[in-house]
This record gives C-alpha cells, sequence and structure tokens, in this order.
C-alpha cells in the first residue's frame, strides 16, 4: 500500500520515527537499530515501507535501504516469526551479515538474537537458505551486468578518442578490478586516461 515516505524527520527513538509530509501528515513507522543509526542526525527523510495489517493493529516497518525491507519480508514469512521479531533480529546485526549466517548455517549465532531458540533458528535456516542464496545471486548478476555495461561504454568513447581497443582494454579492467561497482562511465574514462598518457 505505500512504499515509500519522504518528508522532515520529527522524531526519532531507537524503535521509532516520526515522519511529516508534505501532505501535513506525520507517520509513526517502526524501525530497526540500523536504520535509527543511520537516521540520527537527519532533517530530511525518505524510508521504504512495509505496511502490516493485523486484527488488533495496523503498523508501518521503515526501512533505510531496500536489502534490508527484502530481509524483513522473508523473516515476515517464516512460520513463527512476526514483524517485531524481524525488526530484532535486522536490530541485532545488519542485513549482509544476516544473510551470511544463514548462508553458513551459523545456527548458535543465530540463536544469540532475543526470543530466536534453537528450534525457531533451524527453522530460519531451512526456510531461508535458497531464498538468500538465490537473493545474493540475482544481486552478484545485477552488479556483473552493470560493470559490463560501463566497461562497453568506456571503451567505445575511448576507441573514439583514437586509442587501440587492445591498447584500452587492459587499463578499464583495471580500473574496474579497483574500484566499486557503481563506478561511472565519466569516472573509468578519466581514470583510463590518466594511466594511458
Amino acid at each position: 500500500m505505500y512504499h515509500r515516505i519522504q518528508g522532515k524527520l520529527e522524531g526519532l527513538t531507537p524503535t521509532e520515527a516520526w515522519v511529516a509530509t508534505n501532505s501535513g501528515i506525520t507517520f509513526d513507522i517502526q524501525i530497526s537499530l540500523t536504520t535509527y543509526s543511520a537516521l540520527s542526525g537527519l532533517e530530511e527523510v525518505s524510508l521504504l515501507t512495509h505496511f502490516v495489517v493485523r486484527e488488533d493493529h495496523q503498523q508501518l516497518y521503515g526501512f533505510l535501504q531496500e536489502d534490508e525491507r527484502q530481509l524483513f519480508r522473508m523473516l515476515i514469512g517464516v512460520s513463527g516469526i512476526g514483524p517485531n521479531t524481524a525488526r530484532t533480529i535486522l536490530s541485532y546485526t545488519s542485513p549482509g551479515d544476516f544473510k551470511n549466517l544463514i548462508l553458513t548455517g551459523q545456527v548458535a549465532s543465530i540463536q544469540k538474537i532475543k526470543g530466536i531458540g534453537p528450534k525457531t533458528a533451524q527453522r530460519l535456516l531451512v526456510e531461508l537458505k535458497d531464498k538468500v542464496s538465490r537473493l545474493e545471486t540475482d544481486s552478484a548478476s545485477s552488479i556483473s551486468g552493470s560493470q559490463n555495461k560501463t566497461k562497453e561504454e568506456a571503451l567505445a568513447a575511448l576507441v573514439i578518442l583514437g586509442f587501440s581497443r587492445t591498447q584500452v582494454e587492459k587499463a578499464v579492467d583495471a580500473i574496474l578490478a579497483a574500484t566499486s561497482p557503481d563506478v561511472s562511465v565519466e569516472t573509468v574514462i578519466k581514470s583510463a586516461l590518466r594511466s594511458l598518457s
């Protein structure tokens, strides 16, 4: 129902954020400690949301990053894990670290999370391992595809500037290997020009 809420941060506690939108509505949004840490000190915020409807109440949960929201949705899909337990899990560790615990089967570490016993920890491993593995594969493919596009665009531009493809390919590969996956084409071209001059 609500995908994202953006506005002025009117209040913040380790479990809640109050976000006032331009329409004059202030939303009370439940958050994890991970999101709380990232929001501290900000005035304007944009939170991805998940709307939970129960018989006795309705509640919005907010996330700064899409991977945290995806993991929250996976967690509440596990039998016996409600929204508050999912939030506790996401407060205990980062989404990346929790995915790693699932993928490496670290039951003992998962059991250290408040409210997670041996049976629930095992259930989390069984029900989430394939989903987390698929999520990580999709993420890696997306990064790889993005880097290939950046590489091709940078190579095409450098060839137009008069360099031979074989001459610039090694330079571009080295730059992509040494930088973040979301590096811009412009940055790659500038770095390549510096290394080739």
